[in-house]
């Protein structure tokens, strides 16, 4: 069950299973049961907190599916032991990796269970993964063609190619991962001028006039003091969040964070406590606990205590309550690092992520992260914020001190589509591009919605989940889109909870109407044939407490 926010201000009758009596009450919105009257009203909660409305949905899973999910994968548990069985007594050829005889009496190299997981089950469904793209990843591509003879262990290429699949997998949202026009002509020309790569690092000799220019201009995007860019967007989490705390220090941490925030906590060495996902609640009760309590054993204060959310998560489609945590941090005097790989330049009017779409004061977060990777089209990511935190990260992060500095061409490209979202360019495509990308996911989402499908996520969240449940379902639907000519994005366990697989669509600027409306048509088709169309259109019953028992004042010191 997926939590809803707290501290309305209204009082209405509400039944035990969270609807109200003329309607349904989701996320302090209340919309109206009348198909007259769809229109999803504001509520004012939270001392008016939230400047527009907030809606987002996670259908309930269908109990019988539920059931089903869970018998589907006893049963391909039960033939893999059997297969197991077969395998050791030579019966069944034996393709994955096992110990040499010679290391038998050594401790074991390879997991057991992620060997039987890997070997009876994510091997019935790998030709999902990996496919070589041989295009730019635009709005359609190319895949390379490829078969397996031995159950999907191994692979061989035929030689032809897809020609024009329709990408609804890339995270090229505003369309600037492109081949032609301004940013590739730009990054040309600097690759003439500079070269590939760097051959340094920042702090050495590899620190370009361009470097300089695109921090600049990043920290005058975000609306900080400072920037600084790094070459990987992974490690810009991972590598820096040890820089920030350590030993003595609290991290709470939303159970939905992206494997690089859960990397770099647990390499800080700090404390971390999980709350459950965008739940205020949860969240406030844990910083209650931390200053009630302070540390384990000595009951001494913590150093610091740093909150890590996202602003788009990226496997449940849902966006962060950015303004609900921004009171809990002020209140309760904590820190706020918030990642912003796919909400930058997805969400808000101009761009500029999910500060923007709530708009907030950048100056609220403390450390703004943010990747080049899926608006911008290119690589690397940034961490914005004060001077003082940018001139401590210099000379503390990892990633700052070892890490080889990014590739030329590759700011220019960030650079580019950056002084495009900025209308520094002189056009109004930045502009246009945020406005289509919009105008595509809202359609997107409704449509989908209306043929029945479980969609997850907020209704501007251009990551749109599908659910698919049952495991057999997961290479299903990937193999039968991709008969169709869609490439598609299919997510299983332990990615996601074991019954909750779905399909991860992303949605691009670059979509035309054209585009979008044949792969509705496709995935309609596909949902009739493997039984998707879930939906009962049953919200999720999030209200387990009353709206006004919650509250975010401001304390001063």
């Amino acid at each position: 069950m997926r939590p809803g926010p707290r501290g309305c201000c209204c009082r209405r009758p509400v039944r035990a299973n969270g609807c109200v009596a003329n309607g349904e009450v989701r996320n302090g919105y209340v919309r109206s049961s009348a198909a007259a009257a769809r229109q999803v009203h504001h509520v004012t909660q939270n001392g008016g907190l939230y400047k527009r409305p907030f809606n987002e949905a996670f259908e309930e899973t269908p109990m019988l599916v539920a059931v089903l999910t869970y018998v589907g994968y006893g049963v391909l548990t039960l033939f893999g032991y059997l297969r197991d069985f077969l395998r050791h007594w030579r019966i069944e050829k034996c393709h994955h990796a096992t110990e040499r005889e010679e290391q038998q009496d050594f401790v074991s190299l390879y997991q057991d269970f992620e060997n039987f997981y890997t070997r009876n089950l994510y091997m019935r469904i790998r030709d999902n993964w990996n496919r070589p793209i041989c295009s730019v990843p635009g709005a359609r591509v190319d895949i390379m063609e490829r078969q397996s003879h031995d159950y999907n262990w191994s692979f061989k290429y035929t030689g032809n190619i897809i020609k024009g699949v329709i990408n609804m997998g890339s995270y090229n949202y505003l369309g600037f991962a492109r081949n032609t026009g301004s940013c590739q002509e730009a990054a040309a020309k600097v690759l003439e001028q500079y070269g590939v790569g760097v051959c340094s690092t920042r702090q050495e000799i590899g620190n370009l006039d361009k470097h300089e220019e695109l921090e600049k201009l990043v920290a005058s995007f975000l609306g900080v003091e400072a920037a600084m860019a790094y070459g990987m967007g992974f490690a810009t989490n991972s590598m820096n969040i040890p820089a920030l705390v350590g030993k003595g220090c609290l991290i709470l941490s939303d159970e939905l964070n992206h494997a690089s925030l859960v990397l770099g906590a647990r390499l800080s060495g700090a404390t971390i406590r999980i709350f459950k996902h965008n739940n205020m609640q949860s969240l406030e009760k844990l910083l209650k606990d931390a200053i009630v309590y302070g540390q384990p054993r000595t009951r001494r204060p913590w150093k610091k205590i740093l909150i890590l959310v996202e602003g788009i998560y990226s496997m449940e489609g849902s966006i962060v309550r950015l303004p609900e945590v921004i009171a809990l941090k002020k209140k309760y005097k904590a820190y706020l690092y918030l990642d912003e790989a796919h909400s930058i330049g997805a969400l808000g009017p101009t761009g500029r992520g999910v500060v923007d779409y709530f708009g907030l004061d950048p100056e609220d977060v403390d450390v703004m992260m943010g990747t080049f990777t899926k608006s911008f089209g290119a690589a690397g990511g940034y961490i914005g914020g004060k001077k003082e935190l940018i001139d401590y990260l210099r000379t503390h992060s990892h990633s700052a001190v070892y890490a080889t500095s990014l590739s030329p061409p590759v700011v220019e490209q960030i650079v580019t589509s950056m002084k495009c979202i900025m209308g520094q360019d002189g056009t109004t495509l930045g502009k246009e591009c945020i406005q289509q990308l919009a105008e595509n996911t809202r359609y997107f989402r409704r449509r989908l919605k209306e043929m029945g499908f479980i969609i997850y996520g907020n209704e501007d969240s251009p990551v749109v989940p599908l659910m698919l449940y049952m495991p057999a379902k997961i290479g299903a639907f990937g193999r039968e889109m991709l008969k169709r000519n869609i490439g598609v994005v299919v997510v299983g366990f332990p990615a996601t909870p074991i019954i909750e697989s779905r399909a991860r669509f992303c949605l691009s600027a670059a979509h035309t109407k054209e585009i979008l409306d044949t792969a509705l048509k496709e995935i309609d088709e596909v949902g009739d044939l493997l039984q998707l169309k879930y939906s009962r259109h049953r919200l999720v019953p999030l209200l387990d407490r009353p709206f006004d028992e919650t509250t975010y004042e401001e304390t001063e010191d």
